[in-house]
């Protein structure tokens, strides 16, 4: 505000702190760092999120461990080999008891790192191998459920009226029952398998995104630059997915990148009850559910730990480092509408 002053031509502006306004974080494009040029948003989000440790910790984890499933075993699609490169020493099926001076339940070696489970196979082939199963699942359904739950939720929210009623009853419907064992009953009946898990997790899991994005988008369809490009003649279409969606997009990313942790334990709670890949597959949930016998032995047996230690432990590093990437994405696209005195000083 201003108050009166005697001094001719001189207002006195009161209530501004200027100190705490040079401290505060960016709440604009403009910052001196750029000698004076906009920063995109994304970009603003990028450099916060090179800035958290913890979530390039995270990142780098998850780049390794896919690297490995990657070139653990040869690819080939279409008897084309299109990844001829062999990190595992032993096929995720080959029984090494059979072919060499191994025995069935070896401890770790130097030859044989994570041992030999109890079929004679080697685990730590098994456990490279089954990365290719339980990672890529975790990023396919959440793609999928992302792309789906984006475009439904959108249009619930941009229409409004009985077209959203419908499509968020149809929405309610799915929420009511438990994710794990709806997915649980869908498997059970089309049967287990690589693309069946894929399904069941997708069909369970797109009505959050919806719920998600049209909440998002009953916010900013009233902004004014909505309401400028539908003055300007921009169809429904372009709306939408030109003005609203982008803007739309943080809580969305930040949800999925938590998501697919979700899904990998999942998808190994399936496999454990047996219900997911065959049994000889090497997905780290099948494998836990193989090595149940080694945890719990009969009178007189040894606790075979390894069988089951490293599946288990591939499965928490990976979810933990995804996790790990969730909250640096959360807290990055967090800074995009900082508050004067809110957002984080470094």
């Amino acid at each position: 505000m201003t108050k009166p002053t005697t001094e001719r031509g001189r207002i006195q502006i009161t209530g501004f702190d200027a100190e705490h306004a040079e401290n505060r974080d960016q709440s604009s494009d403009w910052c001196e760092e750029t000698d004076g040029e906009t920063v995109g948003r994304w970009t603003r989000a990028w450099n916060r999120f090179k800035r958290n440790r913890t979530a390039l910790i995270g990142v780098a984890i998850v780049a390794a461990m896919s690297l490995l499933a990657i070139f653990a075993r040869p690819i080939e699609v279409l008897t084309i080999t299109i990844q001829p490169f062999s990190i595992a020493p032993y096929s995720s099926t080959d029984i090494l008891w059979l072919e060499s001076d191994v025995s069935r339940n070896d401890p770790p070696s130097w030859s044989h790192p994570m041992g030999i489970d109890g079929s004679g196979r080697d685990v730590f082939s098994r456990v490279l191998a089954g990365g290719r199963y339980s990672i890529s699942i975790g990023f396919i359904v959440v793609a999928l459920t992302g792309t789906i739950g984006l475009v439904y939720g959108s249009i619930s929210g941009y229409y409004g009226g009985w077209l959203d009623e419908v499509l968020m009853r149809i929405v309610d419907m799915v929420l009511a029952f438990p994710s794990l064992i709806l997915a649980l009953i869908i498997v059970s009946m089309f049967g287990g398998g690589y693309w069946q898990l894929v399904a069941a997790f997708t069909f369970v899991s797109w009505a959050t995104y919806a719920r998600l994005i049209r909440g998002e988008v009953l916010k900013l369809k009233e902004n004014e630059y909505v309401l400028a490009a539908k003055a300007l003649g921009a169809r429904d279409r372009s709306v939408i997915f030109r003005h609203i969606v982008p803007n739309a997009m943080p809580p969305l990313i930040v949800y999925g990148t938590l998501n697919i942790g979700t899904v990998v334990i999942g998808v190994a709670a399936l496999g454990f009850l047996g219900l997911g890949m065959s049994a000889e597959t090497a997905e780290w949930g099948t494998m836990l559910e193989n090595g149940r016998d080694a945890i719990i032995p009969g009178p007189g047996g040894d606790v075979r730990w390894w069988i089951t230690v490293f599946p288990g432990a591939a499965i928490f590093l990976f979810v933990l480092s995804m996790n790990m990437i969730g909250d640096g994405v959360n807290d990055a696209l967090d800074a995009q509408e900082p508050g004067i005195g809110g957002g984080e000083h470094e």
